[in-house]
């Protein structure tokens, strides 16, 4: 069993759309979208929720009124600014569940033990079956908290699947960016294909990325989406690449069958014909081959 973590630098490099193509082209896959704060990859592979339950991600703080003195210590240590205090005397105080961190510093230095606590549900976690296998995923709350360990539950659940049904390799849709997501995604995964684009931000954040996937020391791949728009990038890209010692193993085409093949909610392999589809078997070719 290979766990391929999918993962970019910046937001809208493709990276869900080469997930679903390499999922449509794998054999024994489970998938794991792992990008919590904007998952997305249902809407082109469109699963059936067979199982779903609630995510406990943190607690959350609330002042009782007939127990507080109003003696403000709450107001004064709360360095997120999330105690509230109203004008009238002796003045009301008020938690902003909002800005609450969960940190308990209120509760635990209240002389009158008024600060009550409980359980905050940050969002829900899904085990449904997609159009190429098992998939799991996750949706977390407006405003909330402690992604990293929603994706770590969503990848602990991906593997108990894949050792129960003897799958080949567990494919993942990880988040953008650096951030503690990111991380929780590909800290133990057996390979990272980094999905970039050429151009001056997605350059940039490229090395930011590979930086991130060495120190876990995870071998990494690199995909350049929509190569073709501007070479000169995309030759600076790879020459970075081969600094880093991070095989190429994607170049994909400009292709206008890309966004015919979302709108239709299908990957873009399902597409005949299609430029960018014949580049993301080549590119599932060489991976598959690095894996194994």
């Amino acid at each position: 069993m290979k766990e391929l973590v999918v993962i970019s630098g910046k937001g809208g490099t493709g990276k869900t759309s080469l997930v679903a193509s390499l999922a449509a082209m794998a054999e024994k896959t489970v998938l794991a979208d792992c990008d919590v704060d904007a998952a997305d990859l249902h809407l082109v592979l469109e699963p059936e929720i067979k199982h779903s339950e609630k995510f406990i991600g943190g607690k959350t703080y609330s002042i009782q009124p007939e127990k507080c003195s109003a003696c403000g210590k709450c107001f004064q240590l709360c360095r997120f600014g999330a105690v509230m205090k109203d004008k009238s005397k002796p003045p009301v105080f008020k938690i902003d569940p909002i800005a609450c961190e969960g940190c308990g510093v209120c509760g635990y230095f209240c002389p009158e033990k008024a600060i009550h606590f409980e359980e905050s549900v940050s969002g829900r976690w899904f085990i449904s079956e997609a159009r190429y296998g098992p998939m799991v995923h996750a949706r977390l709350g407006v405003a909330k908290e402690n992604s990293g360990r929603m994706v770590s539950l969503v990848r602990n659940q991906a593997k108990m699947i894949a050792e129960k049904e003897e799958l080949a390799y567990i494919l993942v849709d990880g988040p953008p960016g650096i951030g503690c997501p990111v991380i929780s995604s590909v800290t133990g995964a057996d390979a990272v294909l980094i999905v970039t684009e050429p151009t001056v931000s997605g350059q940039h954040d490229l090395k930011r990325v590979i930086e991130l996937v060495r120190h876990f020391n995870i071998p990494a791949y690199l995909c350049i989406n929509k190569y073709d728009l501007n070479l000169e990038i995309s030759n600076k890209i790879e020459m970075k690449a081969l600094e880093y010692d991070v095989q190429v193993v994607g170049r994909i085409r400009y292709d206008r069958s890309v966004t015919s093949a979302q709108v239709r909610k299908l990957p873009v392999v399902a597409i005949t014909g299609s430029p960018a589809a014949q580049d993301i078997r080549a590119t599932w070719d060489i991976l598959k081959k690095e894996l194994n």
